[in-house]
């Protein structure tokens, strides 16, 4: 065979590893928003910081969902906006205060 024959090295993961990765990137963020989730309703009891979370692991489990189905881009917008959400409107309660 000669080497015209043969396509350019695929350079980085495939698609089934890159839907694992963000697969575990989204249950790992989920588990660190439930874990501030606890702590904040142990410091803090406000429905203000629940729904904010709750937002977030609604958000990370969408993730999840989408990286099983191969939509890893998507998946990867939605988790940034899970942590960004939760770190926005935690500030913007607590500078209220």
């Amino acid at each position: 065979m000669s080497e015209a024959n043969l396509g350019p090295e695929r350079q980085g993961l495939t698609p089934r590893q890159a839907r694992h990765v963000r697969t575990v990137l989204s249950v790992v963020v989920m588990a660190a928003v439930g874990a501030a989730l606890v702590l904040r309703i142990g410091s803090t009891h406000s429905f203000l910081t629940v729904g904010f979370y709750g937002i977030a692991l609604i958000l990370s489990g969408s993730a999840l969902v989408l990286s099983r189905q191969g939509r890893t881009r998507v998946a990867t917008v939605a988790l940034g906006a899970c942590v960004a959400l939760a770190v926005a409107a935690e500030w913007a309660v607590a500078s209220l205060r």
